[in-house]
């Protein structure tokens, strides 16, 4: 086996790893999405868990917008960290796939 070939093989691990960690924090934060439209009780642990779990992901796009509205709020500052993990995970993925 040459050194290219298991290279090759420790990167697309990789990308396979770096995708599923980018969709497990885009889906956490479309849950959160979906709870707080769907006006989920806030005192369940569950969705607690998830509220806590997307703040922390959002922390840097949370309130980015001002919109009058809150659920506006909430879709477009959680949903813009969910594509940019989205984006930015699969982008870093096909670049390692490709080595």
């Amino acid at each position: 086996m040459s050194p290219r070939t298991r290279h090759t093989r420790g990167s697309v691990e990789t990308a396979k790893i770096i995708v599923i960690v980018a969709d497990v924090m885009a889906f956490i934060l479309g849950l959160w999405i979906l709870m707080y439209l769907l006006d989920a009780n806030r005192a369940n642990d569950f969705v607690q868990f998830v509220h806590d779990a997307a703040r922390w992901l959002a922390g840097w796009s949370h309130d980015l917008f001002t919109f009058d509205d809150a659920w506006a709020r909430v879709v477009a500052g959680y949903g813009l960290a969910a594509v940019v993990y989205l984006l930015v995970g699969h982008a870093v993925a096909g670049r390692l796939r490709r080595y």
